[in-house]
């Protein structure tokens, strides 16, 4: 009994320190321009930049590949965010610049088709095959890639109106229970 423990705790003592050594060979570096770039944008996962992501479109920008001009969710804020960090010129935006937005569904005419489900690139919308779906309005980023597969066009962008509940501070705040 003793012996088959010891074997045990030995065989996990072995693996353990494989997966350590492996985990410092084989490490990857994470590009920290990239990480500064893709906090700037506004993480819609939109595609409206033309990449299939901010991560990626972070990775072209830091590559040299795309302009910092691109991103129609970001604006004119995030074109001058970028410009800062990258010592770019500040660019028009590329597109035209809407409010910030969220997704409805009409209730009463959906179908159930579970399009828009699948177009979600952030689990936004809730709902199953031949019921009704709603959209959680808290996950929504408002890309639009709901709209145009909607065969029956039960789902309409609308403008976020900005009020105390979902006003946002500039700049970010500090938690000081984080801190201490």
């Amino acid at each position: 009994m003793i012996a088959s423990i010891a074997v045990m705790a030995f065989g996990a003592l072995l693996l353990g320190a494989a997966l350590g050594y492996a985990s410092v060979k084989f490490k990857v570096e994470g590009n920290p321009l990239v990480e500064k770039i893709e906090a700037i944008l506004p993480q819609t996962q939109c595609g409206q930049c033309g990449y299939p992501g901010c991560k990626p479109y972070a990775e072209a920008i830091a590559g040299g590949e795309a302009d910092i001009n691109l991103c129609p969710p970001g604006g004119m804020e995030g074109v001058r965010k970028l410009a800062d960090l990258l010592g770019r010129e500040v660019k028009p935006l590329d597109a035209e610049e809407k409010p910030k937005q969220v997704a409805i569904i009409d209730e009463l005419m959906c179908i159930g088709c579970t399009l828009c489900i699948q177009a979600c690139p952030v689990d936004a919308i809730v709902g199953a095959a031949k019921q009704m779906h709603t959209i959680v309005g808290s996950l929504c980023t408002g890309c639009e890639l709901c709209v145009k597969p909607c065969p029956v066009e039960c789902i309409r962008m609308e403008p976020i109106v900005q009020n105390i509940d979902n006003w946002k501070w500039k700049y970010p705040v500090v938690d000081i229970k984080r801190v201490a």
